[in-house]
């Protein structure tokens, strides 16, 4: 290194997270509620405890480890296996997770970590954040229609976010948000804490939605729809699905409908039927024609066929032209996952009447279902890093902002890696997934906590006005938590922070 490195001495460390009182009382200033602790006991989040005039983490900090060989086999460390031995510093990232707070503003971050990779030297700033201003994006993949665009959503009957736009197959719901943590009633700002917590941590949660239904949600699992699991995401709207598997009709059916609450497709009228040279059938659909066998608001929302409400599939039909309709027509109605079909054929009426479905059309059918991607929950986590946060990487804190906006500064959480939004500030979304077990906590405020870590040259960090006298060697800091660390396997689907190491001789 080119620069001493401070020492990480316990007394140190103590002074950064709290004071000591008369009577062994501890005073925590890890966050705004300033708990006093008594020997023995833990403060209000649980998160720091008192141990004999000492304020200490209650949970470890978490580093990851990964393999000498570059995409090889991950080591198998985990907190039972971890007996105190050296890591290999160059191979080892420290994470945020279990590091404690920059709460007050004027602190350093808990652990300024300096490393040296592939000849590049490297500083890590790591804390956990206090975010007030955070809250979550939650993708549904589902065609059910769980409430209104706007409706609020609710977990124990107080209102923690509220249904936005729906994406391509996905349903989106807002959750938490600084109104909802702190702009509400103590208990909504409690439940929605609560909530987003347990989300966080990839617990399941249920919500309802006004006028809307229920939906357990659980971060990489399949959505429970008003107690039914979703197993399928539509492989397209209405129209897609016909131009997808429209040659495949071609020859067995002489229509085909597909249900969708967005955009119902009618094959012989769409682009793909015209083009194909099909005949036209004369049946027409209800609702909003918007171009060429493409239909709007065919019905309501609903949990139904194709995300509308619709039971009777019949009912969508609302009129069938004599001058162009045949007796022995043959009629497929579907929906968007398949999981919906019905076989039809013409009787001298020009009346639909059921019929089996033959095997050629079945095949189509549930090759639609084949082509569904599996039905998951994905929980976004999106955070503002403001004040404390910053002031505990440098003394100048919208130099980190602009050297995080240009790229030069990595921004990790939990070594998970983030997406930075444009603009101002520093907001960042990350995948829950992608994070190391329990990665997130909370303060009674309330708001959660979470891993966050900036990753930079040390020239850089230096320039930035970083805190550079609270610098530390990786070596001494693994001396230092060593034995009380959690020691995790690197996530070989995320990129890794820092510079590669060069590739050892055998």
């Amino acid at each position: 290194m080119s620069e001493t490195t401070a020492s990480l001495s316990a007394q140190a460390r103590t002074a950064k997270l709290g004071a000591a009182e008369a009577d062994g009382i501890v005073r925590c200033d890890a966050c705004p509620v300033l708990c006093r602790i008594r020997p023995g006991r833990s403060g209000a989040c649980a998160r720091y405890a008192n141990e004999n005039g000492h304020l200490v983490r209650t949970d470890p900090v978490v580093l990851l480890h990964r393999t000498a060989e570059e995409g090889g086999r991950l080591v198998p460390f985990g907190a039972a296996d971890w007996d105190g031995r050296a890591l290999d510093p160059a191979r080892t990232f420290v994470t945020g997770i279990g590091s404690g707070t920059t709460y007050p503003d004027y602190k350093p971050a808990p652990f300024i970590v300096a490393s040296e990779h592939a000849g590049v030297e490297t500083v890590t700033v790591v804390t956990e954040g206090i975010f007030s201003y955070c809250g979550l994006k939650v993708k549904i993949d589902t065609d059910r229609h769980l409430g209104p665009e706007r409706a609020a959503i609710r977990a124990g009957g107080e209102e923690v976010g509220h249904v936005t736009t729906a994406e391509y197959g996905s349903q989106m719901l807002s959750i938490g948000g600084v109104r909802h943590l702190t702009g509400g009633s103590k208990k909504e700002g409690s439940v929605t804490c609560e909530s987003m917590l347990a989300l966080c941590s990839g617990e399941a949660v249920t919500l309802t939605t006004d006028g809307g239904h229920e939906v357990v949600v659980q971060a990489g699992r399949a959505p429970i729809v008003d107690g039914t699991p979703e197993s399928r995401m539509r492989v397209g709207c209405g129209s897609a699905t016909v131009g997808i598997f429209a040659r495949q009709w071609l020859g067995h059916a002489d229509e085909v409908i597909v249900v969708d609450d967005h955009i119902t497709g009618v094959l012989t009228e769409h682009q793909a039927g015209r083009v194909l040279g099909m005949r036209p059938a004369g049946i027409r659909v209800r609702g909003r024609r918007s171009t060429p066998g493409r239909y709007f608001q065919v019905a309501n929302p609903g949990i139904g066929w194709g995300g509308t409400d619709i039971a009777d599939p019949l009912s969508l039909i609302q009129a069938i032209d004599p001058k162009t309709a045949w007796p022995g027509l043959r009629l497929l109605m579907t929906s968007t996952t398949g999981e919906h079909a019905l076989w039809l054929v013409l009787d001298d009426d020009l009346k639909p009447v059921p019929a089996e479905m033959p095997p050629a059309v079945r095949a189509v059918v549930d090759r639609i279902g084949e082509n569904c991607e599996p039905s998951l929950c994905t929980v976004l986590f999106v955070a503002g890093a403001g004040g404390s946060l910053r002031a505990g990487v440098t003394e100048n804190p919208v130099l980190l902002t602009r050297s995080v906006a240009a790229g030069e500064t990595r921004v990790t959480m939990g070594g998970a890696p983030v997406t930075v939004w444009p603009g101002g500030g520093i907001t960042v979304m990350t995948d829950v997934t992608r994070l190391p077990g329990r990665a997130f906590g909370s303060v009674p405020t309330p708001a959660l906590v979470a891993p966050i870590e900036f990753t930079l040259p040390r020239d850089l960090y230096a320039r930035l006005g970083g805190h550079m006298s609270d610098v530390v060697a990786i070596g001494d800091i693994l001396r230092e938590v060593g034995a009380g660390a959690r020691v995790d396997a690197w996530r070989p689907a995320n990129p890794w922070p820092l510079p590669p190491p060069t590739r050892e001789r055998p």
